[in-house]
């Protein structure tokens, strides 16, 4: 908690003297970035509904990293996530809100499949998930780009998208006229899911041992091995979750790379989190808010929008130091 504290401080510290460095009128810029996300309903609305994939990702990273692994395929899990319940809404819209749930498992479940590969290679070949996940993430997109551009490509549309998906399908609106959908209200439930499933139940006890100690979960009688495989695709279904939820709360369609940076944001959240779900949400919304703050900033200064990946280099270097650090301790 305290370390947290002092990486928000220096965060922060480090977000105003890059608006000082970086804008010709900085006093304007810090008005728009810290004030903008707060100044009206529909503001605070779409903030809040950007930290919805940011809590999906951050839950999935912390899944497999309390497993003993990593997942950096969340870009190509969240795409794959989002367009197979695109096609399954597509091809079920007269089933309504019944449709809809079934494309949502059919989208979870082949993110989690993709992810699940990564792990089997690991238990089986010992193979880096690291760089198996990257690797079929980087795979994955351009098929699914190919896909979106060419046989599913909405001709009545100015984006490069698919068609939309039917309006009894759609998550309800929360903050109107905001984009803000009960998706984040999934989000939310699966904070404690997850927390719940790590801390009380028998399987998240294994996957915690084996990250902590995979020899001596092995000896303890845990088969690691399988638990990799489950956390690996339990890992992905959550990414694959957040695909699903964009598209049925937020875009109805599937945009092109619209997934882009969602991989890398879930796993700053789940660092400056210290990988723990309790920590997440809070985590998530300082994301959302740099994230929206600068938009705002950019689009009424224009300040770059790269200050986000700046911000989020110093989160990454900070939190990692103090894992580190704990770890070697």
């Amino acid at each position: 908690m305290k370390n947290g504290l002092i990486i928000l401080l220096i965060t922060t510290l480090f977000l105003i003297i890059l608006i000082f460095l970086l804008s010709d009128s900085p006093l304007q810029a810090l008005f728009h970035f810290f004030i903008g996300p707060f100044r009206n309903i529909y503001n605070f609305g779409n903030m809040l509904n950007s930290a919805t994939p940011f809590i999906f990702g951050a839950l999935g990273i912390i899944i497999a990293f309390k497993a003993g692994s990593l997942n950096l395929g969340g870009e190509g899990q969240v795409y794959l996530g989002a367009f197979i319940t695109t096609v399954c809404a597509l091809s079920m819209s007269a089933l309504g809100a019944f449709g809809a749930f079934i494309a949502v498992i059919a989208g979870t479940l082949c993110a989690g499949l993709l992810s699940g590969v990564s792990g089997l290679c690991k238990a089986k070949w010992k193979a880096n998930e690291l760089i198996t996940t990257f690797l079929l993430s980087c795979a994955i997109i351009p098929i699914i780009n190919y896909l979106v551009q060419g046989p599913f490509l909405d001709p009545h549309t100015s984006l490069i998208s698919t068609k939309k998906i039917a309006h009894n399908m759609c998550l309800p609106f929360i903050l109107k006229p905001s984009s803000l959908n009960t998706g984040f209200i999934i989000a939310l439930v699966f904070v404690f899911i997850v927390y719940y499933f790590l801390r009380r139940t028998r399987m998240g006890y294994e996957f915690r041992m084996a990250g902590f100690n995979e020899m001596f979960a092995r000896y303890g009688g845990i088969n690691t091995k399988i638990n990799t495989v489950i956390a690996m695709s339990m890992s992905g279904a959550l990414y694959g979750l957040a695909g699903s939820v964009a598209v049925l709360g937020t875009h109805h369609s599937v945009i092109k790379e619209f997934s882009s940076g969602l991989g890398w944001s879930g796993l700053t959240v789940a660092l400056f989190a210290y990988f723990s779900p309790a920590a997440v949400i809070p985590c998530a919304l300082f994301l959302a808010w740099i994230n929206t703050g600068a938009r705002f900033a950019m689009y009424n200064t224009g300040l770059t929008y790269e200050i986000v990946y700046m911000v989020q280099a110093v989160i990454f270097v900070l939190s990692t130091s103090v894992i580190l650090k704990k770890r070697a301790v």
